[in-house]
């Protein structure tokens, strides 16, 4: 990667850089301090991964996605680049951005890492000052290593060359392997705690959701170390910021055929447990105030469910689903995918709560036919992405 941005005029040394590593997360975190970025009057860009409808949604510049002819024609110019240096198709696509990014003047971009950390294509930038941390779990294990603290590993390594690394909390295991690398790197190492809730006097967060309080709070922390560094942003920026931040697919209520569903990008057991968490929450206070979560009624809640094969759906069942629940499964687009057979076979006690569906339309018209708590699609952000574009009009938040 490094050789093949050398190969293209250096793009990575035209921009300075922050970035945003973990296993849950980096896409909030990422958006969050963009929002609080731009809040403060500064231009900036953001390079996330993965996308859910368009490849364009990978590469924003200050206030909106990249062009798609824009972008085919950047692709076009790294194509003999790449070839030339082996590049995989995130390589090319991430050094295709760098240019972006530096072709813009764009003073800073915030790079979400895409797998890992180490190796990842962003870690490729030289001055990536600030880091920050999502939650880190169990994912990506077939790549990254088969335990918690092998993976925590991987991701710390982006803190190599930065000056300041941010953290929400993390398993015990991990928070040592964090300390241990901020050590090696000569990193200042900061912990922060979830902001405090609306309630209790916290900021107003456009991104629903317990977990974003910890996601907000690292996203903060990451704006006031920029601004120690120069880049001004007063707490009025970060709070408008952290206001008007969106980003699709995590705990999204959108509609099909006018009946309201709940999206989530949950495929891996943090996600899932954290999408189980927000659901307790909501009947919780549909149980207190004699309602409906969603005004949707009460009995076993329908979920579509898209997994990956290299994904533990058998466990991702086994936090998500109580009692009664229903479940479709659907293939993820043109990626190997669980099957009921598959899952039935490791969790047999399953079955009657298993069926299959062809197609993510088939799955949204089953989602529906019955009244009954929220019902809500997740296991993949792949999935997601075939679900929108057959949803009613846009996102309300």
């Amino acid at each position: 990667m490094r050789a093949a941005l050398a190969d293209g005029g250096h793009p990575e040394q035209r921009f300075a850089a922050v970035q945003v590593a973990g296993t849950n997360g980096k896409g909030s975190i990422a958006t969050m301090l963009h929002c609080i970025l731009r809040a403060g009057g500064w231009r900036c860009g953001t390079y996330r991964s993965p996308h859910l409808v368009s490849w364009c949604e990978r590469i924003q510049l200050d206030g909106e996605w990249i062009a798609a002819d824009v972008l085919r024609a950047d692709l076009g110019r790294w194509q003999a680049i790449g070839r030339r240096h082996r590049l995989t198709p995130f390589e090319l696509f991430t050094a295709a951005a760098f240019d972006r990014f530096a072709a813009e003047g764009l003073p800073l971009v915030v790079l979400e890492v895409g797998l890992g950390g180490r190796l990842d294509a962003t870690t490729a930038h030289p001055q990536r000052s600030v880091v920050g941390f999502g939650p880190i779990g169990m994912d990506h294990g077939d790549l990254l290593g088969n335990s918690l603290v092998a993976i925590a590993r991987e991701k710390a390594a982006v803190m190599a060359g930065a000056q300041v690394a941010i953290s929400g909390p993390q398993d015990p295991a991990v928070a040592q392997v964090l300390r241990e690398a901020a050590q090696r790197s000569n990193c200042t190492l900061r912990w922060v705690e979830p902001l405090a809730t609306e309630a209790d006097g916290g900021p107003h967060l456009g991104l629903a959701g317990n977990l974003q309080r910890s996601n907000a709070a690292v996203a903060v922390a990451m704006a006031e170390t920029l601004h120690n560094q120069g880049w001004t942003l007063t707490p009025q920026a970060i709070q408008r910021g952290l206001a008007a931040a969106r980003w699709p697919g995590r705990l999204e209520r959108r509609h099909f055929r006018g009946f309201p569903l709940l999206l989530d990008g949950a495929h891996n057991p943090p996600g899932a447990l954290a999408l189980r968490d927000e659901l307790d929450r909501l009947e919780a206070g549909r149980r207190d105030d004699g309602g409906a979560d969603g005004g949707h009624g009460h009995g076993p809640r329908r979920w579509l469910l898209g997994m990956q094969t290299t994904k533990e759906a058998p466990l991702l069942l086994d936090v998500l689903l109580r009692p009664g629940d229903q479940v479709a499964l659907v293939p993820v687009p043109d990626l190997p995918s669980w099957s009921r057979a598959g899952l039935v076979a490791v969790r047999p006690q399953r079955a009657p709560q298993l069926r299959e569906v062809a197609t993510p339309l088939e799955g949204l018209a089953w989602l529906i036919a019955n009244p009954g708590p929220l019902p809500v699609v997740a296991g993949s952000l792949h999935l997601l992405g075939a679900v929108i574009p057959h949803l009613d009009g846009p996102s309300t938040g």
